[in-house]
């Protein structure tokens, strides 16, 4: 066997030359500055590279005094450099000292003048625009019968059915009333009467054939939660041959009627509806009278004048006296029903009550009646036609129940018209000419969307929220024959333009642009024709609603209607 290689020695002499050794070598590290470093300490970046390692291992191992993972590394000369080299920055007599000099200071006062320089160009520029930018109109205070339509139920049963309970009925049909977007309801005359008898008649009293004060009060009631008003028709001999009995009965009449206003004002009705002025004597100076009464109880007070007359001259004789009196007549239901005549009698209409006043225009009601139906004055093409017509026109349009669905008056053989029943479903056939089928009625118009009934709720809806047709600005435009187009605008809100074709065939309307239009047709400025517009409504179906036509090219279908649209341009 081989022999055990010797232990190493550890005895003084060993650890003399071991210290002897350090002591050499501790010396030259302190001649250079140089201090030992654990590599683990180290952060990686001053770590030295893998060579310059290796050959530090080997030259430990060489000398075999220096440990495994120690270098010696020169840091003390770098860190004072390193500090030596930090800024500390200026002190603050040094930065006064700097800040006072000359160049300095200018430099402030030219940053400063450039600072308000611009705040005073921001200022002078936020004022040019608000001078340059078109003002706002005043809007006008409107009263509530100045922003939808009216709806008349002459006659209460007829409208409710047989059995249908009188004015505790009606209020069943308030929902309905509501879908129309109508303001109010002109109802009556219901009150306690005998026919052609004066003593027999009490405006005060609801006929009990009707209700009940109380029903009354409860359908008021009623009604205004739906923003409903009720006006009341106070006609006096609603059963007899003459409205107002005999002429030398009229005194004591009116008398009545002076009376019954300040009851049912008290009552809290909406407003009073008299037929048949035309007969009265002294009619505008009555007129005039109760609507004092009427206004002094409340300006929001409505009196509405009924004639069966179409003559303009009469029309503005009953108007004169009384402010804010709303007719309804006959006016509009002269034939021809050409477009020429219509647009003839519109224009003459609104010249006339406009200049009527010296202070303000007049506000104007549009109905072909003032108690029937349309279809019992409108050619049945046209109805759709008049819809629109009477929803565009500046003032109030007025309607009687039926008119939504085309309902026909009944009439038997030799006898006048009657009331016809409301078709609220194929059910209502009492009183009717004929079978009643479903697109004759309520229930089936309301599931079809091009019914007559669909165009009216939509119609109604647009005219009360659109400040240009609700008190718009209104003028005619020259167009083909057989056609009445108008525009209507107010300030800065969407135009509305209109063109009706009144005729059995189709053809262009042969509008232009404003800009190509004669001077004296010229639309102003701020209502000036695109050469492109959207389509709302047509009174026809099959037109793509909401298309963009060209005015150019724009052709109306026979007794076609086109409600259009274009935007406010600065």
């Amino acid at each position: 066997m081989d022999p055990e290689p010797p232990e190493p020695s550890t005895g003084p002499g060993a650890q003399g030359a071991g210290a002897g050794g350090d002591s050499g070598t501790m010396s030259q590290d302190a001649e250079v500055d140089m201090k030992e470093v654990e590599l683990n300490e180290l952060e990686p970046e001053k770590q030295p590279m893998n060579a310059a390692s290796g050959a530090a291992g080997s030259a430990a191992m060489a000398g075999g005094a220096e440990k495994n993972g120690l270098v010696k590394i020169k840091v003390a000369d770098d860190e004072a450099e390193a500090a030596a080299a930090k800024f500390t920055g200026l002190s603050k007599e040094e930065l006064l000292k700097v800040a006072g000099s000359p160049g300095w200071v200018r430099t402030r006062w030219a940053l400063l003048l450039l600072f308000w320089l611009g705040w005073l160009g921001m200022l002078a520029g936020a004022v040019l625009i608000i001078v340059r930018a078109p003002r706002c109109r005043d809007l006008p205070a409107q009263a509530w019968w100045q922003k939808g339509a009216l709806y008349r139920v002459g006659d209460l049963q007829a409208f409710q059915g047989p059995g249908a309970g009188g004015l505790a009925g009606l209020k069943g049909r308030l929902d309905y009333l509501s879908s129309l977007k109508v303001k109010g309801v002109v109802l009556g005359p219901i009150h306690k009467t005998q026919k052609d008898d004066v003593d027999g008649t009490n405006l005060e009293q609801i006929d009990p054939a009707f209700g009940s004060k109380e029903d009354f009060e409860s359908l008021l009631q009623s009604a205004m939660k739906k923003s409903i008003r009720v006006i009341l028709d106070l006609t006096p001999n609603y059963r007899g041959q003459d409205s107002w009995f005999l002429p030398t009965q009229t005194d004591a009449v009116a008398t009545k009627i002076t009376d019954a206003l300040s009851f049912w004002l008290q009552a809290g009705v909406a407003g009073f509806q008299v037929r048949d002025v035309e007969k009265l004597k002294n009619a505008p100076l009555l007129l005039a009278e109760w609507q004092n009464i009427t206004k002094s109880f409340s300006e929001d007070r409505l009196l509405i004048a009924g004639t069966g007359s179409s003559d303009l001259q009469e029309i503005l004789s009953l108007l004169e006296p009384a402010k804010d009196l709303l007719l309804t007549s006959s006016y509009l239901a002269a034939a021809p029903f050409t477009g020429e005549h219509v647009e003839t009698l519109v224009a003459q209409y609104l010249s006339a009550t406009r200049g009527h006043l010296t202070n303000d225009s007049r506000w104007c009601s549009w109905s072909l009646s003032q108690k029937g139906l349309l279809t019992s004055f409108v050619p049945a093409p046209l109805l759709r036609l008049y819809q629109l017509l009477l929803f565009t026109l500046p003032g109030t349009p007025v309607f009687s129940y039926g008119d939504e669905i085309g309902l026909k008056a009944a009439a038997l053989p030799g006898q006048p018209e009657q009331a016809p029943v409301m078709l609220w479903d194929e059910s209502s056939s009492f009183n009717t000419s004929g079978p009643v089928s479903s697109n004759m009625t309520v229930k089936g118009q309301s599931e079809d969307t091009g019914s007559l009934l669909t165009l009216f709720r939509r119609l109604s809806d647009h005219r009360g929220k659109e400040r240009s047709l609700l008190h718009g600005d209104f003028h005619v435009l020259p167009s083909g024959p057989n056609l009445f187009s108008y525009v209507r605008h107010w300030d800065q809100n969407e135009r509305y333009l209109v063109v009706l074709n009144f005729g059995d065939v189709g053809q262009p309307a042969r509008l232009e642009a404003s800009s190509s239009l004669p001077a004296s047709a010229s639309l102003p400025a701020s209502a000036s024709l695109p050469a492109r517009l959207d389509l709302l409504f047509s009174t026809q179906p099959g037109r793509e609603e909401g298309a963009s036509l060209e005015l150019g090219r724009l052709k109306l279908e026979p007794h076609e209607g086109l409600l259009l649209s274009f935007p406010y341009v600065a």
